[in-house]
């Protein structure tokens, strides 16, 4: 057999090890051919695919980023979707030319979205979750949620210090559109005292007042961990609005640190090493199988499949009933609600 690897979405701490986990398995266990696809699924259309070999696949477990480079594609779901039938017929063709029997498609909802369509045209495909975000419908925990979290723990490790220092409030943002697993982690993690989530929304009196109610007991700095996705009056910047009330309310001065990209970049954690190889490994038996039109999960903390139809266009979010949130309830946590 012969098998197309290709990563798509923004790029995630363990697509390496996902692909050598794909592809060692399936060159040493099962003696397929393996081939990489650049630049996503454009890489696909333009036949842009590089042979993998044990050579290749060795010494990228521990990096960072993708060897096979990445994009967003919304233009090549389009073609998938167009009433025009030439224009998935291009796909296919491009599919049946490199002599695939079947691809491999690592990324995040958009990328299982369109690897559904995949499916859905007859391709021969299996998909693999990957996002910090860890927001992908059918999976317990997606690789790069772990790096993402470990980063964003230290950052806010850091600021406490300097939060203390100073009698300040720290404001910290961290990334999750609509999603607010990473700021849930981290902020427990890092012993935010207010984890303000997109799925819960927020009331700044209620942010004010916890903070107040600390300073009060005689703590005069606090930690607030911010998703990046929280959804804000008249569209404004997060940071920028929570960092002027709070100072204004509180009167306690107020400062906001934005990790962006940095929690997205480097090499992965031990935990997604691991969890990128199991996936990876777990694709290449499926395919073995001939077991094509899934995503590879984590049900139970077992490695398992759901089909790609199951998965397509949902989302995992945070319930007020996650036991983090409730827990952090108990403990004093504000979820400024």
């Amino acid at each position: 057999m012969k098998i197309g690897i290709l990563s798509s979405g923004g790029d995630c701490p363990g697509i390496n090890a996902t692909i050598r986990g794909v592809g060692k398995t399936a060159i040493t266990q099962y003696g397929m051919e393996v081939v990489g696809i650049h630049g996503g699924f454009s890489g696909l259309l333009n036949r842009d695919v590089e042979p993998l070999d044990e050579h290749s696949l060795s010494g990228i477990l521990n990096l960072g980023g993708t060897i096979l480079g990445t994009s967003r594609e919304k233009g090549f779901r389009e073609m998938l979707t167009s009433p025009d039938q030439e224009q998935s017929l291009l796909i296919t063709q491009a599919y049946e030319e490199l002599g695939l029997d079947c691809l491999v498609c690592i990324g995040g909802n958009g990328t299982q979205k369109t690897t559904n369509l995949l499916a859905q045209h007859g391709l021969h495909v299996i998909g693999l979750p990957k996002t910090i975000d860890n927001d992908i419908w059918g999976t317990e925990i997606t690789f790069g949620f772990d790096t993402a979290v470990n980063i964003a723990t230290e950052a806010i490790d850091r600021l406490h210090s300097t939060a203390s220092s100073h009698k300040r409030v720290m404001l910290v943002e961290v990334m999750g559109h609509r999603a607010g697993w990473i700021a849930l982690y981290a902020g427990m993690a890092g012993g935010a005292d207010v984890i303000l989530l997109p799925e819960l929304g927020f009331d700044i009196q209620k942010i004010n007042e916890a903070i107040c109610h600390r300073a009060q007991k005689g703590k005069p700095h606090s930690i607030v961990v911010v998703a990046e996705g929280l959804k804000m009056p008249d569209k404004k910047k997060a940071t920028d609005f929570l960092t002027h009330e709070i100072e204004a309310a509180t009167g306690i001065e107020t400062r906001k640190t934005v990790l962006g990209y940095i929690q997205r970049g480097g090499n992965p954690s031990p935990f997604d090493r691991i969890l990128a190889t199991r996936l990876g490994g777990y694709a290449t038996e499926l395919i073995a199988k001939g077991q094509f039109g899934c995503m590879v999960c984590v049900k139970d903390n077992r490695i398992d499949s759901i089909p790609l139809s199951e998965v397509a266009g949902k989302l995992k979010l945070v319930t007020p009933e996650h036991d983090l949130v409730v827990q952090g309830k108990r403990m004093g946590i504000s979820f400024g609600v």
